[in-house]
């Protein structure tokens, strides 16, 4: 059984932010990401995928119940990635949200190491402040944060926090940190964190359906 510190430092590891922010991407994106998003590496971030289609209607932040839908799903990923309650996310928290992730996804979506680096250099200039290390008043074990403070909005910690692990994945794998499903009807993010060919779709599902298409098309 995991320690209360080994479990916090699982919780906060590299690879589960960047799942993290994976999910949070997916979360915030149009319907068709939602509904591809279905990752093996993380369960808990497939469950609150799974709670996001039930419940989100991405874009519809101009309505109440829209933006009340967008954060019930935001929140469950969170939850499901540790956060504790109370989780306060208001409308503007999910405008801020959606503006990071959508900045997010461009390195996801780069095709290289160096063209990933750019756009992570540039986020990182632009919009992160400066590196230190917390421990949530004693809340947690000590770890990096590049957002100004503890208590930053959402989105600010959404952005800082996933351009921190994005970076270091990239620096540790010297590759893209993960990539956008391959599927059409997709498009969600996933993280790639094994060696070994090419990825290019979000789940098992996706890879599925495309190769049923495939054969489809080909028999006329």
């Amino acid at each position: 059984m995991l320690t209360s510190n080994s479990a916090w430092s699982a919780r906060l590891s590299v690879q589960n932010t960047a799942r993290r922010t994976a999910a949070l991407i997916n979360a915030l994106s149009a319907p068709e990401a939602q509904a591809g998003a279905r990752t093996a590496e993380a369960p808990a971030a497939t469950e609150a995928t799974e709670a996001a289609e039930a419940t989100s209607s991405p874009y519809a932040t101009s309505t109440t119940a829209g933006a009340t839908a967008d954060a019930l799903a935001v929140a469950d990923v969170l939850r499901a990635y540790g956060e504790p309650d109370p989780l306060a996310i208001s409308a503007e928290d999910i405008a801020e949200m959606r503006e990071a992730a959508d900045a997010l996804r461009e390195v996801f979506a780069a095709g290289s190491a160096g063209a990933a680096a750019a756009v992570l250099n540039a986020l990182l200039q632009r919009t992160t402040g400066t590196l230190r290390l917390t421990s949530h008043s004693d809340g947690s074990p000590w770890h990096p944060h590049l957002d100004s403070h503890d208590d930053a909005p959402w989105g600010e910690w959404l952005l800082a926090s996933s351009c921190l692990a994005l970076t270091v994945l990239v620096w540790d794998r010297q590759c893209p940190p993960g990539g956008v499903c391959a599927s059409p009807s997709c498009r969600a993010v996933f993280v790639t964190l094994n060696s070994g060919p090419a990825r290019r779709y979000c789940s098992r599902r996706c890879a599925t359906r495309e190769r049923v298409a495939a054969h489809r098309r080909a028999r006329g």
